[in-house]
């Protein structure tokens, strides 16, 4: 990744303009002390004066970030712990705009459910904080510290449902796994720091270049160790079905697609950035890992019917491709490693919108077969749902097929054959199981079970999502085409 840098050092007396590439975490942290401050002494009786404040402070975030962060050039601040260049600014738009969509989908989720506390909005922000800086890291400290803030955002908001015991099962396991993950990245870490004598992930992608030794490797295996977990690929996938099936469905929303923008900035910081002079070491692990991750992934979602847990899997298995994707060693592999996240993050926010969108008091409509003769019961939900169903399975024209095709093309290109060859195989597999749920709404009978209610402004952000699905489908290089700017 090439470009001018600019180097902005933090000295006393900075001036308020040097400090405008960071915009994007300096709203949100003001903004979730703010609303902490408003919900304390303001939120009491008052319904969804918190959750209409987060979306105002997305929305000037998003517009602070679109006048000051587009920059073109590659700026480092703060002693080059904080980079912001134009793949940061994609990145944290993309998370404005998923969060904003996970927010929306949730609100009369849990308004039902009695969980709607103003500190729910507060932790979703703290999140995206974390996202926000691992997307910006250029140190290894900057990485832990993202990483951190996010994971221990997660962990309160997977068992934000106190009266739900399955919650608190998954958000401890949860937490104990993720804690020797963040060890594990700490341990590797050292090791990087203690064999290149820096910190700066620039100096160490130049550093590792004059060759392995034992130690790197070591370090390196730990690291790769820690993404896989991150990422939620095989073998380090143990925490995904359960905590998408434990957790309230507005969270595994919240889990499954903005959060997947941080571990896609993780990878690329960490490995294709900081440890870019030595690929032929993390690109091998990395494709054992991927190959794992497609093959149990898929396999194993066939078997399930709860349709959280098959999405759980599902998400292994599409973790799998963006893996394949890095595990290239090349540009054009990380661009359509960009291209399949948010091609995967704009899909899967309309499929677990869906979700939430046919929950209801005491039924969280969550098993494959809830959706039985949805096509009689609602023939317009059942229309987007199948678009939804054919994109991730990877049918054309929507946009879940031309993703998982330039990675097939990056992989081709980058002369693994048989790894484009076993993509290719491994999503006939695990196309039955998205099929699976378009036989249930279209030709079993639906029973007793009751007609949807109806929520215009969900249906209506329902149907705007997926035909950004269809549309982007259609359009496929406008995508690709934005990915390969900001990663040149």
């Amino acid at each position: 990744m090439t470009g001018a840098i600019v180097v902005s050092p933090l000295v006393t007396g900075m001036s308020l303009s040097s400090l405008l590439p960071a915009i994007p975490e300096i709203s949100l942290a003001i903004s979730a002390c703010l609303i902490l401050l408003v919900d304390v002494y303001f939120g009491a009786g008052r319904r969804g004066l918190t959750a209409t404040l987060t979306m105002l402070a997305l929305l000037v975030g998003a517009m602070l970030t679109m006048q000051y962060g587009m920059r073109m050039d590659r700026i480092l601040l703060f002693h080059s712990l904080y980079v912001a260049d134009p793949l940061a600014a994609f990145l944290k738009l993309a998370g404005y705009i998923a969060m904003a969509t996970a927010l929306f989908y949730s609100q009369d989720y849990l308004h039902t459910r009695g969980i709607h506390g103003g500190e729910y909005y507060v932790l979703c922000l703290t999140a995206l904080l974390g996202i926000f800086v691992l997307i910006s890291a250029n140190s290894l400290l900057t990485v832990y510290l993202g990483i951190e803030l996010l994971s221990l955002s997660l962990y309160a908001l997977v068992a934000f449902d106190r009266e739900s015991g399955i919650a608190a099962e998954a958000a401890i396991k949860y937490f104990v796994l993720g804690a020797i993950a963040s060890g594990a990245l700490l341990y590797g870490m050292s090791m990087l720091y203690g064999m290149t004598g820096t910190l700066d992930l620039d100096q160490l992608g130049t550093t590792v270049r004059h060759g392995p030794d034992a130690g790197l490797i070591i370090g390196i295996a730990f690291v790769v160790a820690a993404v896989a977990f991150k990422l939620g690929a095989v073998p380090f996938h143990m925490w995904v079905p359960d905590v998408y099936q434990g957790a309230p469905t507005s969270v595994t929303l919240y889990i499954a697609t903005v959060s997947n923008l941080g571990s896609f900035a993780l990878i690329l910081r960490l490995l294709a950035h900081g440890l870019a002079g030595l690929p032929q070491i993390w690109t091998q692990m990395l494709i054992a890992v991927a190959v794992l991750s497609l093959l149990i992934g898929n396999l194993t979602a066939i078997a399930q019917t709860n349709l959280k847990r098959m999405l759980a899997y599902s998400a292994i298995a599409n973790a799998g491709f963006v893996l394949l994707g890095f595990a290239t060693g090349q540009i054009a592999g990380y661009q359509a490693a960009l291209n399949f996240t948010i091609a995967y993050v704009l899909t899967t926010l309309a499929a677990f919108g869906m979700i939430l969108m046919l929950s209801r008091s005491g039924f969280e409509h969550d098993e494959i077969a809830d959706f039985k003769g949805l096509s009689s019961r609602d023939p317009l939900l059942a229309a987007l749902m199948l678009v939804l169903m054919f994109s991730t399975a990877g049918v054309p024209p929507f946009i879940g097929f031309w993703a998982k095709l330039w990675i097939i093309q990056a992989l081709l290109g980058s002369g693994h054959v048989w790894l484009a060859t076993f993509a290719v195989l491994i999503s006939v597999v695990g196309a039955f199981y998205y099929l699976r749920v378009v036989w249930y709404m279209y030709f079993e009978d639906a029973g007793e079970r009751e007609r949807p209610d109806t929520r215009p402004r969900m249906r209506l952000i329902l149907l705007l999502n997926t035909a950004a699905v269809t549309v982007m489908g259609l359009l496929p290089n406008a995508l690709l085409s934005i990915c390969e700017r900001v990663i040149p």
